[in-house]
């Protein structure tokens, strides 16, 4: 199943407080004003999501297409992920915690 940036949205409206939003001019997900996801440019290509570095550098050295990086990520807690190769359970994991590291603790406990 190819995933798109409405089944972000649909995953997304799942958790308290999330807003659709703009980001760097480029749709983007917001907790409480700050963004926990962002739909880059066509031209950059990818859904760039918040993580840990720790998960950062597991999701990269897991050899899955599904997930890649570009410099301008490199030391930022940061993953880009290819929509249409993300199986969909690991999206949904994946946004829940980009979410629950920008949500008030207020939401996230």
């Amino acid at each position: 199943m190819t995933m798109t940036w409405d089944d972000v949205i649909a995953l997304a409206e799942r958790l308290p407080e999330t807003e659709v939003s703009t980001s760097y001019r480029t749709p983007a997900l917001k907790v409480a004003g700050k963004s926990f996801a962002r739909l880059r440019t066509e031209a950059e290509g990818g859904l760039m999501l918040f993580c840990g570095l720790d998960e950062k550098a597991a999701l990269l050295a897991s050899g899955d297409p599904a997930y890649f990086t570009t410099p301008h990520y490199d030391g930022h807690g940061a993953i880009l992920v290819h929509l249409d190769l993300v199986d969909p359970q690991q999206l949904r994991e994946l946004l829940t915690d980009a979410w629950r590291s920008k949500a008030p603790a207020r939401l996230s406990t």
